[in-house]
């Protein structure tokens, strides 16, 4: 079983160019599905798997907790194997072709509204150490509505301040160039002209975001970066990185932007997705209704 996940994440590497978190998580998923059938059903063999082993294996998960979006990953991982591994002729039959993926509730993004988006990005204090990439580096995650790796690995050389766009990579290396505002281009400039220059180091590359040490910032390290700053700001609310990308498109839906052009910055595969911020924008209109119409 082992050698056949092992052939299968070369083979998402390789051929379907997935990325590196993506490899990770299905080879642990799979990984511990693999150790589950040896210990429990004796079987070593993908060939032995069959349908009534699987479905008590994510019976056991269940019951020991896991959540439904995480059985969900497991189900896709195992529907995606042993679909490769009829393909490549190794199993005859697949025994995960009649699982049906377990139904997910949709919870709505949360979002922080303009006024409170403003009161924490000015509320950063500049003249602070690393006040300036704190600064350009938050600016930069609302403007574009990075995910925190694409902040973490954007490069100088990805970034086009004639133009005012940024070049990431997202997910499955797929690459999307995203506009910049103004404030945004105004931070960065600020930034790589003043200090950056003192955080670079001889073994520094040319990521935008430098540590104290000149290299790139880690995303947990941002992650606490955003949280300190959020709590400087006086921000109740719990503030995360991946916030001020769901407060991005929530504010351009809310200002008339259409959801494909949406779907594109953000680097959606598929709209449904993208679908989520009409729901958020349709909650924040009624509960203006019903503050503000008499009969509401």
């Amino acid at each position: 079983m082992e050698d056949a996940i092992e052939s299968f994440i070369r083979f998402l590497a390789i051929e379907r160019g997935l990325s590196e978190n993506y490899q990770l998580s299905t080879q642990r998923s799979l990984s511990e599905f693999a150790r589950w059938c040896a210990a429990r059903k004796k079987i070593e063999d993908p060939r032995a798997v069959t349908l009534p082993a699987i479905s008590e294996y994510l019976a056991d998960r269940k019951r020991a907790g896991l959540s439904a979006s995480s059985i969900k990953l497991i189900v896709v991982a195992l529907k995606i194997f042993f679909r490769f591994l009829v393909a490549r002729g190794q199993v005859q039959r697949d025994p995960a072709e009649a699982l049906a993926l377990p139904r997910i509730e949709r919870y709505l993004p949360e979002t922080l509204n303009e006024l409170q988006i403003e009161q924490f990005l000015e509320m950063i204090d500049t003249n602070a150490l690393h006040g300036l990439r704190d600064r350009a580096m938050i600016e930069l995650l609302y403007a574009s509505g990075l995910r925190i790796s694409e902040l973490a690995n954007v490069r100088l050389e990805n970034f086009n301040f004639e133009e005012r766009v940024v070049r990431v990579t997202g997910k499955g290396n797929k690459t999307r160039l995203v506009p910049v505002g103004r404030k945004a281009c105004e931070a960065l400039a600020a930034y790589l002209s003043t200090e950056r220059p003192k955080l670079v180091k001889r073994r520094s590359s040319s990521e935008i975001f430098l540590s104290e040490r000149g290299t790139k910032l880690t995303t947990v390290r941002i992650w606490q970066i955003v949280k300190e700053h959020a709590r400087r700001a006086g921000l109740e609310q719990r503030i995360y990185p991946h916030l001020l990308r769901h407060s991005f498109a929530t504010h351009l839906l809310g200002n008339g932007a259409d959801l494909r052009i949406i779907q594109e910055m953000l680097g959606h595969a598929d709209i449904s997705t993208t679908q989520v911020y009409t729901h958020v924008d349709q909650q924040r209109l009624k509960a203006v209704h019903r503050q503000f119409h008499p009969r509401a």
